[in-house]
């Protein structure tokens, strides 16, 4: 097994995490993020359409997705510190802060919805587990991911629907008030969505990070012909698309908690069989697909450099289109906006060695060592 064959499952799994989460993330950009989870919030049979199919193929699975990669990170960077001799505990706690500080930033500023400093949080419970052997990574995991299925449905349709002022404030705000007030009214959002997404989310992103781990320490992740993933792609890929596509579809157009439950339960399977698939789409790439592959590297600056762009132009300060097209143009407009920051990457790549956010990450993360 070659260098160049080990690094390509972790560089297709990062593209098409950040096409899938984009796709996502306009959904409560774009639009109202105070809807209950009991009413999709579709106008039109265009929009239902498209909420049908974001929710049915990518909501949960591509978190899912970025979570798993977050677990790899830590044993790459686990390696990386071996290597270099590092003291890895505080080369870890320092990635964690760099990691808070850009999230807390990006919620507060950007976009409410983060997930870095969830990862952050979650991120430090992780580190406890680092020295466990794969079979008991895996266990945890699995039962994290069961746990969250249980949990999460219930918490996501107990919700209270959000008073109308409030409805009326977030649109007024983002459809004709300025950055300042939109970073005012994100903050606050912020403030009172994390704790929640920490019980909700927070839990399957641990199952997801100890999968990871493991994916790195079993070796899987260097190896994309590895049988795990062929039995994923074949077991798990048919039935978790089409329980997350049923339970989206009863969910849009029926009663909303057993669809809420299905699209829920079946999307570790689903992010299971994406996992089996982007291991056989791992194979040496052509010009166009390096490129894009390489840019892709710079994850988090495409991550968030989604978010900058996107609440620009959807908010009132920016272009104003928060609310005034349907959703498939909003996913239309998410997916360009991902292409133009990969291709900015790839310019800025061919002076710079890192992105400018995974630089900054990297200061804080190796500040007071030598690397």
């Amino acid at each position: 097994m070659t260098g160049s064959q080990r690094a390509l499952m972790p560089d297709y799994l990062r593209l098409f995490a950040l096409f899938g989460i984009v796709v996502v993330n306009v959904q409560f950009i774009a639009f109202s993020a105070l809807g209950s989870f009991a009413d999709p919030g579709a106008e039109t049979t265009l929009d239902a359409m498209t909420l049908w199919l974001v929710n049915g193929l990518a909501l949960l699975k591509t978190y899912g997705l970025f979570s798993f990669m977050f677990g790899v990170g830590l044993g790459f960077l686990m390696r990386s510190a071996a290597r270099r001799g590092l003291p890895f505990g505080r080369v870890y706690r320092n990635r964690m802060i760099g990691l808070a500080i850009l999230g807390i930033a990006h919620g507060c500023l950007f976009f409410p919805g983060d997930i870095l400093t969830l990862y952050a949080v979650t991120g430090g419970i992780l580190y406890l587990f680092r020295d466990w052997p794969v079979r008991r990574l895996v266990k945890v995991g699995a039962a994290l991911l069961v746990l969250q299925a249980v949990i999460a449905p219930p918490l996501l349709l107990a919700a209270p629907e959000t008073p109308p002022d409030i409805v009326a404030m977030e649109r007024a705000i983002l459809t004709e008030g300025g950055f300042l007030e939109a970073v005012l009214f994100r903050g606050i959002g912020f403030a009172f969505i994390l704790p929640s997404l920490l019980v909700i989310q927070g839990v399957s992103a641990l199952g997801w990070f100890c999968l990871g781990l493991a994916a790195v320490k079993s070796g899987m992740i260097d190896d994309a012909g590895h049988p795990l993933w062929r039995r994923a792609r074949r077991w798990c890929l048919g039935p978790g698309v089409v329980l997350g596509l049923v339970g989206a579809a009863i969910w849009q157009w029926g009663p909303p908690v057993p669809g809420v439950l299905l699209t829920v339960v079946s999307a570790p399977l689903a992010t299971l069989g994406y996992l089996g698939l982007i291991a056989a789409l791992s194979r040496p790439p052509g010009p166009v697909m390096a490129k894009a592959l390489a840019a892709g590297g710079s994850s988090l600056s495409i991550y968030l450099g989604q978010s900058i762009i996107l609440s620009t132009i959807f908010s009132g300060y920016g272009l104003g289109l928060w609310g005034a097209v349907d959703r498939l143009a909003a996913v239309a407009i998410a997916i360009a906006v991902t292409a133009g920051l990969m291709g900015a990457l790839l310019i800025w790549r061919s002076r710079f060695a890192l992105g400018p956010f995974e630089w900054i990450l990297r200061r804080i993360t190796y500040r007071e060592l030598r690397v």
